[in-house]
C-alpha cells in the first residue's frame, strides 16, 4: 500500500486564529504508486488547466468541475482510498490543560479512576466548561512556554481563575475533585510540568502532532483491514513541522514489536501498534508527487462539504464514492458523543459490583486526602 498525508489549516501553535479553527489532515492510500502511475494523467490536467501543480484552493469549484471526471476516473482506475482527520484547536487547548493538571501520575489529588477511566471524559468535559476564551489563551501561552517560572506562574494563575468558578458545576463530586486537583496545583506548580523543556517539545504537543498520532494509526487500521504492508509513506514536506513527524513515526515503528496492544485502564482504549508501517516516512515536496496533488484536492473539497461552504454539486460523486473512508475528529464535541453512548450502553452493576466498586472508592479516597495534607 502507497500512503499520500497532506494538511490544511495550518497554524502552527497559534490556535485561536478565528478564520482557521479547524487543522485537516487528508490521507490518500492505493495498492499503486501514484507519484509514478499517475503522473503522466496529472501532467494532463495540469496542461488543461494551465497550472504547474494541482492546487485545489487556487483552482476553485469552477475549474476543478472541469475535471470532475477524470478524478473520478483516477479514483476507480486505482482504487483509491481517502481518510480524513480534523482537530478542533481551541479544543486542544483545554485538551492539553486536562492532561496535564489532571494527569493522577502528575497531581496525586485526582482520584485514581477519574483519571484512568473513562470517567476522564466526564471530567474533561467538565473542566472546559469553567474556561472562556481568554483563560483558554492564557493556559495554551503557558503551556507552550519554555520559561518554566513564567510557565508556572501563569499556571497558577490559570487555576486560581478556574476555582473561582467551580461552583458554576452542578453536582458536589465534580466540584469536589476539580476543587482538590487545583488546589494541588497551586501549591505543587512544579510538580504539575506545566512547561515545555524546548522547542522540539513545543511541536510535539502542537495540535499538529496530535493529528498525525490519528493519520498514523488510521494507517495502522487500514493495513490490518487489508492484511497489507505499507510501500511508501509520502508526507508533504514542511519546515516546521516535519521533524515532529518523524519523531513520532520513528517512536512507532520503534515500538510495534510488542505483541499485545498497551492499556491504560479499564474501560480506556488500546495503543495497538503492532500494524504502524515499518518503513521511514518519506516528507516530499508537493510539487514533486502527484500523490500529494490529488489528496490536496479531497481535502479542499471534504473541508468544505464539513464546513458548510459552497461546493458545486458535480463535485460530489468524489465524497459519495469514498463510502469506505475513515474520519476521526479530537474535539471536545467529538468525545463527548463518543464517551455519551458508551456510558448509556453500560449494563446495569449488581450488588456485588457496586461494593467491590465502594471497597475501592473507599482505599483511593484516603490515599487522596493524605496527599491534600502535603
Amino acid at each position: 500500500m502507497y500512503f499520500y498525508i497532506d494538511e490544511s489549516g495550518q497554524t502552527g501553535l497559534e490556535l485561536f486564529d478565528d478564520n482557521q479553527p479547524f487543522l485537516y489532515y487528508g490521507v490518500l492510500s492505493s495498492e499503486f504508486n501514484l507519484d509514478e502511475l499517475s503522473l503522466p494523467h496529472v501532467e494532463k490536467l495540469r496542461n488543461n488547466l494551465g497550472v504547474e501543480r494541482l492546487h485545489a484552493a487556487e483552482l476553485g469549484n469552477g475549474r476543478l468541475v472541469t475535471i470532475v471526471d477524470d478524478l473520478v476516473a483516477l479514483k476507480e482506475k486505482y482504487n483509491l482510498s481517502f481518510d480524513f482527520y480534523r482537530i478542533t484547536k481551541k479544543d486542544h487547548a483545554a485538551l492539553c490543560f486536562f492532561d496535564q493538571v489532571f494527569d493522577q501520575g502528575n497531581n496525586p489529588a485526582v482520584p485514581w479512576n477519574a483519571y484512568w477511566t473513562p470517567l476522564r471524559y466526564v471530567l474533561v468535559s467538565k473542566v472546559s466548561l469553567l474556561f472562556d476564551e481568554v483563560l483558554l489563551k492564557k493556559s495554551w501561552k503557558a503551556r507552550i512556554a519554555i520559561n518554566k517560572n513564567f510557565a508556572e506562574k501563569e499556571l497558577v494563575e490559570v487555576c486560581q481563575k478556574l476555582l473561582s468558578r467551580v461552583h458554576r458545576l452542578p453536582d458536589e463530586r465534580s466540584i469536589e475533585i476539580i476543587t482538590d486537583a487545583l488546589n494541588w496545583a497551586i501549591k505543587n506548580p512544579s510538580k504539575i510540568y506545566y512547561h515545555a523543556s524546548s522547542k522540539d517539545e513545543r511541536l510535539q504537543i502542537s495540535p499538529n502532532l496530535i493529528g498525525f498520532q490519528s493519520v498514523m494509526h488510521g494507517i495502522a487500521t487500514r493495513l490490518e483491514n487489508t492484511k497489507s504492508e505499507a510501500t511508501k509513506v509520502v508526507v508533504d514536506r514542511q519546515a516546521e513541522f516535519n521533524k515532529a513527524q518523524e519523531w513520532i513515526s520513528d517512536l512507532y515503528r520503534n515500538t510495534k514489536k510488542l505483541d499485545e496492544p498497551a492499556g491504560f485502564g479499564p474501560g480506556m482504549p488500546a495503543m495497538d501498534l503492532r500494524h504502524i508501517p515499518s518503513v521511514r516516512i518519506e516528507c516530499t515536496p508537493g510539487t514533486e508527487s502527484a500523490g500529494l496533488e490529488i489528496v490536496d484536492i479531497y481535502i479542499w473539497i471534504f473541508k468544505r462539504q464539513m464546513e458548510g461552504k459552497p461546493l458545486a454539486t458535480e463535485l460530489y460523486p468524489l465524497i459519495r464514492g469514498q463510502a469506505n473512508g475513515m474520519f476521526n475528529e479530537v474535539s471536545l464535541q467529538a468525545l463527548e458523543e463518543r464517551w455519551g453512548k458508551w456510558f448509556k450502553e453500560l449494563p446495569e452493576p449488581t450488588p456485588e459490583q457496586i461494593g467491590k466498586g465502594k471497597d475501592l472508592l473507599r482505599i483511593d479516597e484516603q490515599r487522596r486526602k493524605k496527599a491534600l495534607l502535603i
